[in-house]
């Protein structure tokens, strides 16, 4: 090494503390969700989760920004991601509306908390997969419907019932058991399947990137309704971004089908 090269200052380590800050903070909310849908307060735990899927989407930016990512900083992410998106999700949808499935049976009811232990599971493998394969599969796509999707879905469903309930109308988790144990048998599935949803990761995000006016006009659109009625809005958008995956991807095996057909690859 040369006399005269500059010397380096070594980097403040502290500075990784802030990503890991923000997976952390996402975790406080999904655990918060757990807390409060016990206390009977499904519309926090339904908001919280909301939340920790905000900060869970802030953690891996602010990483890539400072220059601060880690094999750490990824494998504590997931474990927030399965707190946040896996466990609470699924302790909230037994909470307000599983646990009733008790009243028809003892059999009901083990079902009941089974339905809630299989999103659970499923989100955990769905986390491991995309581990294991994050280094391979093609970032425009993910492989099955992503944990924080699914939560949204289910949270959201929470949600709307809930803001039924508060304006008086009659309908409540406890009536909707049937329908709850059903969403999160299928939501949980869709988790672990092979059907493709579009990760917007392509999409134009940087400084650099230019994006048509139209597209800041449909967000324009967008962000109307969901400000005057949050929770259906945020309903519909991600039980249609749910349905993408199996319309998209059968649609695309079908189009394959008739090119091999007209002997085209």
């Amino acid at each position: 090494m040369s006399e005269n090269a500059p010397v380096r200052t070594p980097r403040h380590r502290g500075i990784y503390l802030l990503p890991n800050l923000f997976t952390t903070a996402a975790m406080f909310a999904g655990y918060y969700a757990v807390v409060a849908s016990i206390g009977g307060r499904f519309t926090e735990a339904a908001v919280a989760v909301f939340v920790a899927a905000v900060l869970d989407g802030m953690d891996g930016r602010v990483a890539r920004l400072t220059g601060t990512q880690s094999e750490f900083g990824v494998q504590y992410d997931s474990l927030s991601d399965l707190v946040s998106f896996g466990l609470a999700p699924s302790l909230v949808m037994y909470n307000w509306s599983l646990s009733s499935l008790k009243g028809f049976g003892p059999v009901w009811g083990k079902i009941g908390w089974a339905a809630a232990f299989l999103y659970a599971a499923c989100a955990a493998l769905r986390l491991a997969r995309f581990n294991t394969q994050v280094g391979v599969i093609d970032k425009r796509y993910f492989q099955g419907l992503a944990s924080p999707a699914a939560a949204a879905v289910c949270m959201s469903f929470v949600w709307s019932v809930e803001k039924f309930r508060a304006e008086g109308q009659d309908i409540n988790g406890q009536v909707l058991c049937f329908v709850t144990l059903v969403v999160a048998v299928v939501v949980g599935l869709l988790m672990v399947s092979r059907f493709r949803y579009f990760s917007f990761k392509s999409l134009p995000m940087g400084e650099r990137d230019r994006v048509p006016f139209l597209w800041v006009l449909a967000g324009v659109l967008v962000l109307v309704p969901f400000l005057i009625d949050p929770p259906r809005v945020l309903f519909v958008v991600f039980t249609l971004y749910l349905l993408s995956g199996p319309v998209v991807t059968l649609w695309g095996r079908a189009a394959h089908r008739r090119r091999i057909r007209r002997g085209r690859p």
